[in-house]
Formats: structure tokens, C-alpha cells, sequence
């Protein structure tokens, strides 16, 4: 008895919430009576264990805790260690309370003098200030963590549009200033913040006008036990449909707030809970209660009347208590013994002052292991021993349940996410759907079961959609409304060629476009002329058609080489200038197929080269030409001044002078494959970039400077005698070359993507058709149609004499 009397801890269960009073007129609450119990079941449990604690035995004290009077007089006896009976005892720690505004009116009194206080119910966030609250510690979670689960709980289902209905007092006006907070910083806004008292009943007319126009289908209730029966009471008579309810750890596993009347609010409500516990033994303890075990206690005797509905003392309106009746054939929240939850905050509680004086009275060589000071023998516990010595805590109960803290006094937060199925009778099986535990790492602390069923409240199949505003849709972005929450936004159209993410607008990079749904980035479409589609494969005909016009009339001429008509014009450079043609036409390929490095620098050289060749050919045609005809002195030889090797040295010189002008752009700076994304927004071109337009169009120039030239000769020789005078049919042909090439520059600069290949390749095909036709089909039809007009007589009727 002694040893109680050193170590006598006052636990205080059940200051205001063991008793609803007004003046100490009281109502009694079922619950704190079931922590009390619990209480006692765990100290008789750690007295009866030799390993802890070893010959020492935990004595208690409960408190009535009936008005502020009592809350007074219960911290003023732990303080100076005396009770109202006069009796000495040395007060270690105070457990308690459930309220959390009754916890901080206690814990001021107790941090003065270094008093421990474990709370087992109260959940205040506010009591983590260890500047405020230094002695305060818990084992049930503080409402940081519920409330934080709960922001992610909603996060989850993509709820961002909520209510919330909530009471008077410290745990519901501090979790609602909290959770607003929280959920604003993920996005989630909050329609209404209603406050419900029971005793106003304009505010109650309010919230049932509120729910009733409201767009939010989900309600967090955040309240105490007590309060949210009494709304629920008042809420039956109303038809409040299509809502989910959301509620907090303090009321959501209280199953007999279940009831037929109450089927149409609370199915389908989830929330957290405190996580189911077995506690071995404390069912048969709890259910085993007797008037007898306590026979000086009115409270035990009081709460035996209200369980049994009769009385101790004679009455005639109730039948008269034995004492004998047996608790299983009731029931009430205290008989209801099919699982723990908050009771296992009171073992571990319990357990936790147990550890922490254990851990205090050991001694190593001739100091405390666990803070390395000198042994404290157990005349010399104090208060600020045993709380140093709670910080440094860390065990695991035997029914598995593990206690810490962390610095700010908070245990591990554990909860179990429930959800309401109710039957059509009015009964609720509350069913765990989930978990939340800040033991896991981030992304992990909240989880649901696979496989489980879910009930959703407001009549809903499948997760209720709670949102002002559905996400804009793809191609819109998001704006804020000045004029109203930030979730419900506005939405507006993006530009062109961006996409939505739902708030901004993206820009695609400059090879993307976006799609038909303006919600992805697509690589674009490249566009360049190919062989494929139907200009290429046209375009490609007309090429081959060409060099197979310019081999046949080689063949015609090859086979009438010693004719009159092939001989007296100048049958060598005919046949290279149908060589060049055919270069030409084949030179027209090259601008058809996907650019490369390679195939820019051969499509444009190949071009110059090939056309100034056949051009270098009609101009020493021409120069023949004038030099046979123009000579007008009787016996002058002005041929032997341009004869065959002076005509092929001519076209040499023309030729390499190109062949010089594309080495210089070829080795300054090249044409180059090129992304045009330009002409069109939503399609790449691919095309030959000049590199040089120096030298493109000093390629060109040249090219034009010969035609012009080979025009102008041609054109003063075109009235010559001669049935096989080429001057003419020149002259109509470069007129055509000229003509075609002088329209080419302005279509090549206006013509878009493929289309500009496409001009260039017509007027190397149109020129090149145009010198072919004119200069070489008069004669193939001469060879072949009338061969008669092919004979030299024919060729010497047509010369009139010489003038002398």
C-alpha cells in the first residue's frame, strides 16, 4: 500500500465529457465511463506483470470532472499532492482529458510545476505548441494529421468543391480554421463554413437552407460526438438528400447514430477513424462490472440505473436494482465490446507512465542509461523526472499497438478510413475501405483496399462528382474570377497552336502541332514532293518522256549521220546537244524526293551545268550559223576562225566558267536540307535551303546572260538563205527558254513548300521540251516523213549565188 501511496498517479479520464453538465446537473455519458474502466483494467495489468515495473504497483485516482469547480479542484490536488479528503499522496502525471479546450485548461495549471499530461482523446492541433503546452503529450492523434488526411482523402475523389457544418467549441472551430487552410493550398475550395449550435435555431434554419441550394454534393461535418447527435436528431425530419457526408474521428464509428430515420444522411458517409485494437481480456472486464466492485462509487451506481432502467432506491416508477443484472443482455456504448478504438489510446496511455517510470528507476553503474544522469531511487521521483523521461519513450504494448512521440508531443498517426453501408432496418456495418498512416513515405500514407465495396452517399452509384466548375475542356485554359473562389474559374479559348493543360496555355515547340483535342503536342506532318503522289509521278513522266524523246532522235540522227540535213548543221554539236538534254531532263529528277545533303547540292550544280551546256551547244550553233552566211568578201575563208576545234573549245569555256561559279557556292556556302516552318503553321516543308542566294542566282544569271546572247544572234541570223537554216528554229526556242525562265522568277518566289520544287522542275522540263521540239523535230520529220527534201541538191537549189 505504501508503494501506491509513492506512486499514485492522478488520472484524470473524465473531466466534463465523463459527465454532460449544466451546474452539475448531469447527464452521463457512456463512453468515458468505458475509458475509466479501461484505465483501471490496464493498471491492474501492468501490476500484474513482474517485468515492468517490478515491485512497484500504480495507484490512481478518478475525478468527476462536473463543472469548472471540479476541473479546479482536481489540478489544485495534483499540484500540492493532497485530495479533498485530506489524503498525502505524490501526483506523477495527469490522464486526460477527452476535450480538447479542457486539456489546455489543465495543462496551463500543470506546466507551471513540470507536470505531465497524457490526453487520450484530445485532438486540438493547438496543443502542439510546446511553448504553450510544454508538459502536453497524447496518444491519439492530433487533428494536424486528420486533417491533412482528409484534404487528401478529397484530393483523392476529386472533390474540390466541399462544405462544412461544424460546432462550437475548440476541436471543431480550430480542425475547420485548419482544414480551410489545407484544402485552399490543394486547390480544394470551401462553398460554405456554417457554424451549428444547438441552442440557436435561426443557425440551424440557415445550414438546412444552405444544403438544400448548395452546388457542393460533399459535407464534411466536423464535430464532436455530442453535437453531431443532436443534429442528426434534428436533421430526420428533413429531406436532405444527395450529399456525401464526410465526418471526423470523434463520431464516425459510433454506429448507434445509425437509424432508420437517419438511412437516408448517413449512408455511404466515410471518414477516419482511430484504428481498430484488441486488447485482450478487457471485453470480460468491461462486461463483468458490478455495483458491488465499487460500492462507495454513485457514479458506478448511477449509470447501473440508466443502463437497467431502474433504481437502488425505493420508487414506484421503476423496478428496484439487485446489482445482480448481467450487462450482456444491454445495449449501450459501453457494452458494445466487438472492438476498440479509443480505447486503446487509454492502454497506451496508461502503458506510456508505466515505461517512462521503469525507465526512470534503472540504474547502470550508478547512472540512468537512458539519460546518463545520477540513479533517482523511488522516494525521489518527481513530476519533471517522469516527463523527461516520457520524451524518450519508445515501446510497443503487448497487443502490438506502438508508442513514440515526436517533438512536438505527437504520437504516430494511424487511422482507418470507414465507410457507412447501412440496411434497409436501420443498422450500419462500418466497413474498412482504406487507411492513413504517417509511418509511410509520401505517396504511400493514404491507401485503399482492393476489392472492397464502397457505398456512396446521395443516392450515388459510383464516386459523386463535386466541383463549381468542370475542368475547362482541351483548348481552353483556365482564368481566375475575381469575383469568386478560386475554383470556380473561367474558361477561354487558347491561340492557335498551343495547348491546354487545363490552366495555361502551351506552346508547342516549333516541330509540334497540337491535335484535334488541343490536349498533346504531335510531331508535324513534313510535306516535301515525292515520287508518290500525283505531281511528283507527272512531273517524273515528263522527265523520262523527255529522255526518251532525246535518245530517239540521237538514235534518228546517229542512223542518218551522212545525210545532208545532220551534216550541214553541224552534226557534232548536235549530238551534244542532245546529250545535254538529256543531263537536263535527268537533272529534273533530282529535285523530287525527301532533301539530304547530298541531293541539294546535286540538284542545283547539276541543273546550271547541264543547262549551260546545252546552252554553250545552241550558241555555237548560232555562231556557225552567222559565220557561214555573214561572210561577204568573194574567197574569204571566215570559217577556218571558228571551226570544229574553236567550237568545242567554246563550249568548254562556257561550261567551265559555270563549273567555277558552282565550285566557289558549293565551297563557300552549299544549299542544305531545311525545315521550312514558315508557309504553313501546322506542316513541316522540307526543301533545299540556297545557302548562298549569291550563288544561286549567279548561277542562274549565267545561264540567262547565254540565252540572252544566243537570242540575239540567233535573231539576226534568222533571215539567212538556207533549206536547213537553224537560225530560225533557234530563235523560236530560246524565245520559248526566255519566256519560260522570265516567268520563273516571280512563280518561284510566291509558289509555297513542295510547289516551289515543282516550278523549277517545270521550267527545266518546259525550257528544255521547248529546245528539243523546236531545234530538233522539224529535221527527225524532214529525215522521216520527207526524205525527198533530204538531198544536197535540194540543200544547194535553195542558196542564191554570192554576190562578188
Amino acid at each position: 500500500a505504501a508503494l501506491m501511496t509513492w506512486f499514485r498517479s492522478d488520472f484524470d479520464i473524465n473531466i466534463r465529457n465523463f459527465t454532460k453538465c449544466r451546474r452539475c446537473v448531469c447527464r452521463w455519458n457512456d463512453r468515458e465511463l468505458r475509458f475509466a474502466r479501461t484505465m483501471i483494467f490496464t493498471v491492474e495489468e501492468i501490476n500484474r506483470d513482474n517485468t515492468l515495473l517490478p515491485g512497484v504497483s500504480l495507484g490512481y485516482r478518478l475525478y468527476n470532472g462536473c463543472g469548472s469547480e471540479n476541473l479546479i479542484r482536481a489540478a489544485i490536488e495534483a499540484v500540492n499532492g493532497e485530495d479533498s479528503r485530506g489524503c498525502s499522496s505524490k501526483i506523477q502525471a495527469v490522464l486526460g482529458h477527452s476535450s480538447s479546450g479542457v486539456s489546455k485548461v489543465i495543462n496551463r495549471i500543470l506546466s507551471s510545476l513540470s507536470i505531465p499530461q497524457v490526453s487520450h482523446l484530445s485532438t486540438c492541433a493547438c496543443l502542439s505548441d510546446k511553448r504553450q503546452y510544454p508538459t502536453f503529450f497524447r496518444t491519439v492523434p492530433s487533428d494536424r494529421f486528420q486533417i491533412t488526411g482528409l484534404v487528401q482523402l478529397m484530393k483523392y475523389f476529386d472533390w474540390r468543391w466541399v462544405g462544412i457544418i461544424y460546432s462550437t467549441g475548440l476541436y471543431s472551430e480550430e480542425g475547420t480554421t485548419e482544414f480551410v487552410k489545407d484544402a485552399g493550398k490543394e486547390g480544394i475550395c470551401v462553398e460554405y463554413s456554417l457554424l451549428y449550435s444547438k441552442s440557436n435555431e435561426k443557425r440551424f434554419d440557415t445550414v438546412i437552407a444552405t444544403l438544400r441550394k448548395s452546388s457542393a454534393k460533399v459535407v464534411l461535418l466536423f464535430m464532436s460526438f455530442y453535437y453531431v447527435k443532436i443534429f442528426l436528431a434534428k436533421m430526420e425530419t428533413y429531406n436532405i438528400t444527395g450529399k456525401q457526408w464526410v465526418g471526423t474521428e470523434s463520431w464516425i464509428t459510433q454506429a448507434h447514430l445509425a437509424s432508420v430515420d437517419t438511412k437516408h444522411i448517413l449512408q455511404g458517409a466515410m471518414g477516419f477513424a482511430l484504428p481498430q485494437a484488441s486488447i485482450p481480456g478487457l471485453g470480460d472486464f468491461l462486461l463483468s462490472l458490478k455495483p458491488s466492485d465499487e460500492p462507495q462509487s454513485d457514479v458506478v451506481k448511477a449509470f447501473w440505473e440508466k443502463f437497467f432502467d431502474c433504481s437502488f432506491s425505493p420508487s414506484n416508477t421503476s423496478t428496484m436494482c439487485t446489482g445482480t443484472e448481467d450487462l450482456r443482455t444491454v445495449s449501450n456504448d459501453y457494452t458494445d465490446v466487438e472492438f476498440f478504438r479509443a480505447e486503446n489510446n487509454v492502454y497506451k496511455a496508461v502503458y506510456l507512465l508505466a515505461y517512462a517510470l521503469h525507465a526512470l528507476l534503472q540504474c547502470q553503474n550508478d547512472s540512468n542509461p537512458t539519460t546518463g544522469k545520477p540513479c533517482v531511487s523511488k522516494d525521489e521521483v518527481q513530476p519533471k523526472l517522469v516527463l523527461e523521461h516520457i520524451k524518450y519513450v519508445n515501446f510497443t504494448t503487448v497487443n502490438g499497438a506502438k508508442v513514440s512521440f515526436d517533438e512536438n508531443g505527437d504520437s504516430i498517426a494511424q487511422y482507418d478510413l470507414v465507410n457507412w453501408q447501412m440496411t434497409d432496418n436501420g443498422s450500419v456495418e462500418i466497413v474498412n475501405i482504406g487507411q492513413y498512416d504517417t509511418s509511410f513515405p509520401d505517396g504511400e500514407k493514404f491507401k485503399l483496399k482492393k476489392d472492397t465495396k464502397i457505398v456512396w452517399g446521395g443516392n450515388n452509384n459510383e464516386v459523386p462528382r463535386s466541383v463549381c466548375r468542370e475542368p475547362c475542356p482541351p483548348g481552353t485554359r483556365k482564368a481566375i474570377n475575381k469575383n469568386k473562389p478560386v475554383c470556380c474559374f473561367d474558361c477561354f479559348e487558347c491561340p492557335e497552336g498551343t495547348i491546354s493543360n487545363q490552366t495555361n496555355c502551351l506552346i508547342c515547340p516549333p516541330e509540334f502541332w497540337p491535335n484535334e483535342k488541343r490536349d498533346r503536342c504531335l510531331p508535324k506532318p513534313t510535306e516535301y514532293l515525292s515520287y508518290k503522289e500525283i505531281m511528283g509521278a507527272l512531273l517524273t513522266g515528263f522527265g523520262l518522256v523527255g529522255v526518251f524523246l532525246s535518245l530517239l532522235i540521237s538514235v534518228i540522227f546517229l542512223t542518218h549521220k551522212e545525210t545532208p540535213i545532220v551534216r550541214a548543221n553541224n552534226s557534232e554539236l548536235s549530238f551534244l546537244l542532245l546529250l545535254s538534254l538529256k543531263l537536263c531532263f535527268l537533272c529534273s529528277l533530282t529535285f523530287i524526293g525527301q532533301p539530304t545533303e547530298w541531293s541539294c547540292m546535286l540538284r542545283h550544280t547539276a541543273f546550271g551545268i547541264t543547262f549551260v551546256l546545252c546552252i554553250s551547244c545552241v550558241l555555237g550553233k548560232t555562231i556557225v550559223v552567222l559565220m557561214a552566211f555573214k561572210a561577204t568578201l568573194p574567197g574569204r575563208n571566215v570559217m577556218k576562225w571558228f571551226g570544229p576545234a574553236q567550237q568545242r573549245l567554246s563550249v568548254l569555256t562556257f561550261t567551265l566558267i559555270q563549273v567555277v561559279i558552282c565550285i566557289l557556292w558549293l565551297t563557300i556556302n552549299p544549299p542544305f536540307p531545311f525545315k521550312n516552318m514558315n508557309h504553313y503553321k501546322e506542316k513541316i516543308i522540307l526543301e533545299c535551303a540556297l545557302g548562298s542566294p549569291v550563288g544561286f542566282w549567279a548561277v542562274l544569271g549565267y545561264i540567262g546572260l547565254l540565252a540572252v546572247l544566243c537570242f540575239i544572234l540567233a535573231f539576226l541570223a534568222r533571215k539567212l538563205p538556207d533549206s536547213f537554216n537553224e537560225a530560225k528554229l533557234i530563235t523560236f526556242s530560246m524565245l520559248i527558254f526566255c519566256a519560260v525562265w522570265i516567268t520563273f522568277i516571280p512563280a518561284y518566289v510566291s509558289s509555297p513548300g513542295k510547289f516551289t520544287v515543282a516550278v523549277e522542275i517545270f521550267a527545266i522540263l518546259a525550257s528544255s521540251f521547248g529546245l528539243l521540239v523546236c531545234i530538233f523535230v522539224p529535221k527527225c520529220y524532214i529525215i522521216i516523213f520527207r526524205p525527198e527534201q533530204n538531198s544536197k541538191k535540194h540543200l544547194m537549189g535553195k542558196i542564191p549565188p554570192r554576190t562578188l
